[in-house]
């Protein structure tokens, strides 16, 4: 608590000084803890309402919901990095940029805490170049995506912003990729262990029961759509599945698709009740990250015995 409340009173003196840039060497990080609500709530999302109220939009919404720090460094891991991080960072951008899910990134940050560099660099060039183009939204987008920021962008005023984002994924881009060659630390264990620690900061738990005895023939990943982060699980369960030399079909579908032959359904804990209800006779998984998520090993391991 103390932690977040020094992070609020430092991004609220950078604020009151009009240096608006530097207030990213708190942001960024912040986001990165989950230590951003205080931040949010208690000082950019007031003063944004005020200078909507004065000027019609405010940059006050942009400095924490821009997704362009994110996407240069998921950007970085796609095009220079190995292993599991490069395999699942093209379905992490979609997810973070289209989907505004900016969680998706931060465990790419913690297996190289170094890059919180980038992020902090990213987010101060792009902070910058929204104050020199005049960049504001109307109110605050949510999810962070790039459709909900465009929703929120003034008519007129699509170009500073694009701009705003486009920059700051530029440099986290470039700064990413230098880290990485220099630094970079590519173990499929890292990105697992980063995973653990941003399920700890956010407080999840993922469990899992597969009974010893049971014949599984066919897992299901299943979501409202049947697309998305689900089919990025069933992506990554099913190649963990054949090089263990299993041969169990792994698929993903919508929930009222699941077919009746299904052993295992995997899904959002979310969506536990209508998932039941959907497969009675299926044995059930509910976890909380689809991506880079420990559990699938464990699931594989319990296939094994």
């Amino acid at each position: 608590l103390s932690l977040n409340k020094f992070l609020a009173a430092a991004v609220e003196t950078i604020v009151n000084a009009g240096l608006l840039p530097l207030a990213s060497i708190f942001i960024e990080p912040a986001k990165i803890l989950f230590l951003n609500n205080a931040i949010n709530h208690g000082i950019l999302g007031p003063l944004g309402v005020e200078q909507v109220t004065e000027m019609g939009k405010s940059i006050f919404f942009l400095l924490e919901t821009n997704p362009g720090p994110g996407l240069g460094v998921l950007l970085a891991y796609w095009l220079i990095g190995k292993g599991m991080a490069k395999e699942s960072a093209p379905g992490a951008i979609v997810i973070h940029f289209f989907g505004g899910i900016h969680e998706i990134y931060f465990p790419y940050v913690l297996m190289n805490p170094i890059l919180l560099l980038a992020v902090i660099l990213g987010g101060g060039a792009g902070v910058f170049t929204f104050v020199i183009l005049g960049a504001g939204l109307v109110a605050t987008p949510s999810p962070g995506s790039i459709f909900a920021e465009l929703a929120m962008t003034p008519k007129g005023g699509y170009l500073p912003v694009l701009a705003g984002i486009g920059i700051s994924a530029l440099v986290s881009f470039l700064m990413s990729s230098v880290l990485l060659k220099r630094f970079g630390s590519y173990e499929d264990e890292s990105i697992q262990e980063a995973q653990e620690r941003v399920d700890q900061l956010k407080g999840k738990r993922a469990y899992s029961a597969i009974s010893k005895e049971q014949t599984v023939n066919k897992i299901v990943f299943a979501c409202d759509g049947g697309m998305g982060s689900s089919a990025m699980g069933a992506s990554i369960l099913r190649k963990k599945i054949k090089e263990a030399g299993l041969n169990i079909k792994v698929v993903n579908v919508a929930i009222h698709e699941i077919p009746g032959d299904a052993d295992i359904v995997i899904a959002h804990r979310e969506l536990s009740e209508r998932v039941q209800a959907a497969s009675p006779k299926a044995e059930h998984i509910f976890i909380e990250a689809f991506v880079n998520n420990p559990i699938y090993d464990e699931i594989v391991e319990n296939l094994k015995k």
